[in-house]
């Protein structure tokens, strides 16, 4: 089903972006200073699965630590991530607990 995943940064709509199956999932963003504030994921219901979520989010975080960026998460679906996913807490900006 899936192929290649290509995460796409579109600071114009300020969003990430993947096409999976020709279906649009996005997760918005605000950018202040060095901080990212994750404000909100959207993933078409044709792309099933908390797998392809898990696989976004992962491949943002990535990018959002390989531009050396403090992350915010603002919505639910991210911050249960991190919950789970303790690896990326350290991309949390100081004093920021989840």
């Amino acid at each position: 089903m899936i192929m290649e995943l290509t995460l796409k940064d579109n600071d114009f709509l300020r969003q990430f972006e993947m096409i999976v199956d020709d279906h649009l999932a996005t997760i918005e963003y605000s950018l202040q200073e060095r901080k990212i504030f994750l404000t909100k994921i959207n993933v078409p219901e044709e792309i099933t699965g908390s797998d392809f979520q898990n696989t976004f989010i992962k491949h943002v975080f990535e990018n959002i630590e390989e531009r050396n960026l403090s992350v915010v998460p603002t919505c639910t679906p991210i911050v249960s991530f991190m919950r789970k996913n303790k690896q990326y807490r350290g991309l949390l900006p100081v004093g920021i607990k989840i």
